[in-house]
Parts: structure tokens; C-alpha cells; sequence
């Protein structure tokens, strides 16, 4: 498995695993699954519900002799709810105690709204204390992200955010690489919005190598130095898209993917007033 260099020399797996929609009843085998293919990365959340099943698979996995805990790179996420610097230090136990772990390799912020900067604060006190590893956010945009490095001593390792071949995300990475903060692709499918899994032009580059849409995706990801979490509950489809590392994508792949940019989510604006409502409202209702 390739691997990454954060900004504070910690070493991530390049391709994980993650964990999101997939049922309670299914996450812990999922887990147990995808860490038997060869995953190494594992990310989950707070707000998903599924971080003590999440453990659960880990916990077996290495019960088994699969894999050593130091071998596992674990993600989980700070939701808006918990953002206050004492709410977040506590979620932050919260969240060991669910997966039954003694540390975490990467914790995000979720999303940027809420007291981002009290939870930053508890984040890095967790870091400092050892039981994070690494530290980062989740669906800033880079105005955004530039604006949290300048205003912290410890800048973010990780911007965990929504590339794909619909939204390639060129000028974004250009000012993380900038910023020294590390790109991580969540649904580098687009969940298959835009039929992507038969889009012609991906196909006809993955008949060139043997490979499927989906690998050819994921590839490109590598290749552009962009962690990424590919999600299935199927060994196959694990297996499949794991095995990535046995080809490369030419320049003139690239062009061809690149016309494919839309520059637009496959989903949602995280800043649209709609989108940033909804995020209030929710975060509102609950604290009452």
C-alpha cells in the first residue's frame, strides 16, 4: 500500500476504506472484510452511528492476526453538534470508548460551521496528549481552509473533501499543496451519479489496462497524490478496488478524464444557504 506524509511526518495509507450509509448490521463485517483485502485506513464518524461496530471489525481483525493495531490508520470525525471546545474533548473520549481504542490516527472536523475553532483547540490538546495522531477538517473549501491555517498555531494535516471526475478539484489542490495540507477524496465514485461505472471515456481508458471504471478512478486518484476512500460491502468489490498498483494512467488518460470536469458537486453545496440552513437548524433543534 502507498503512503502519504502529513504535514507533521505522520504516514497515512493512500487508499481506505470508508464507512459511510453502509447498515449497522453489516459495518462490523464490512470492516473485518475490507482490512482482510488489504485496507489499512478505515474512516468513520460520529454523526454515521456506526463507530462501536466500526471497533468491533477492528477488533476482530486483529484478535485474528490479520493486521497489528499500529498497522491501522483509523479515522473518525467531529460532528457540528460537538463543536465547543468541552463538548469536543468529550466526544473525542466518546468516540475511543465506542471503537475501543486507545488513540485515533486522524480526527476531522466535519464540517465548518460551529465553534470550529474551540474544537480545534481540543483537538490539538488531544494530539499533544498522544491520543491523536493526526488532525484535520472535512469539507472546507479553500478560502476557508487558508483562513484556518493563518488563524492556528497547528495547522490542518487533512481537508477531507469531494473529488471525483465530476469535480476534479484542480485549483483546490493547487492552493493545499500550497498550504502544505493534505487532499482526501470522500466518494471518489460520486456514488455513481452521472452513470459514471458506464461512463465511455473511463471505460474505454480501463479496457486499455484490464481494469474496471472504478479502478481506473481510484488510479487516477493515486497518481495525483490525493488520498482516497472507496466504500463497498462486497469482498469482491474490496478486492477490486484495492488492487490498483499494478498499472499507470498516461498523460493522455489524464486529458481525457480532465475534460470530464464539471467543476460542480455531484451532490450538494456545503455553502449554499439551503445546505448551511439545514446545518443551523439541526444543530439549533438538538441543543434545545
Amino acid at each position: 500500500m502507498q503512503t502519504i506524509k502529513l504535514n507533521n511526518g505522520v504516514e497515512m495509507p493512500q487508499l481506505g476504506f470508508g464507512v459511510y450509509q453502509i447498515p449497522l448490521t453489516e459495518t462490523a463485517e464490512a470492516v473485518y472484510q475490507a482490512i482482510k483485502a488489504g485496507y489499512r485506513l478505515i474512516d468513520t464518524a460520529s454523526v454515521y452511528g456506526n463507530e462501536k461496530e466500526t471497533g468491533e471489525g477492528i477488533k476482530r481483525a486483529i484478535h485474528e492476526g490479520l493486521v497489528t493495531r499500529e498497522e491501522l490508520f483509523v479515522t473518525s470525525k467531529l460532528f457540528i453538534l460537538q463543536a465547543p471546545e468541552a463538548k469536543a474533548a468529550e466526544t473525542i473520549e466518546q468516540s475511543l470508548n465506542a471503537m475501543g481504542l486507545h488513540y485515533l490516527d486522524l480526527y476531522l472536523i466535519h464540517q465548518p460551521y460551529g465553534d470550529v475553532y474551540g474544537a480545534w483547540r481540543a483537538m490539538v490538546a488531544a494530539q499533544n496528549s498522544g491520543k491523536l495522531r493526526a488532525i484535520g477538517v472535512s469539507n472546507f473549501k479553500s478560502a476557508k481552509m487558508i483562513e484556518f491555517v493563518g488563524l492556528n498555531e497547528v495547522k490542518p494535516q487533512i481537508n477531507q473533501i469531494e473529488v471525483n471526475p465530476w469535480n476534479q478539484r484542480v485549483e483546490d489542490q493547487e492552493w493545499h499543496e500550497k498550504y502544505g495540507v493534505q487532499m482526501e477524496a470522500w466518494a471518489p465514485f460520486a456514488e455513481g451519479h452521472h452513470d459514471l461505472f458506464t461512463n465511455p471515456v473511463l471505460a474505454e481508458i480501463g479496457e486499455q489496462y484490464g481494469k474496471s471504471v472504478g479502478q481506473v478512478v481510484l488510479r487516477w486518484l493515486m497518481q495525483r497524490g490525493i488520498v482516497a476512500l472507496a466504500k463497498s460491502v462486497r469482498p469482491e468489490r474490496m478486492a477490486e478496488n484495492i488492487d490498483i498498483f499494478d498499472f499507470e494512467l498516461s498523460e493522455e488518460d489524464f486529458e481525457k478524464i480532465s475534460a470530464l470536469d464539471m467543476k460542480e458537486s455531484a451532490f450538494f453545496d456545503h455553502d449554499a444557504p439551503q445546505q448551511v440552513e439545514w446545518f443551523m437548524n439541526r444543530m439549533l433543534d438538538t441543543e434545545k
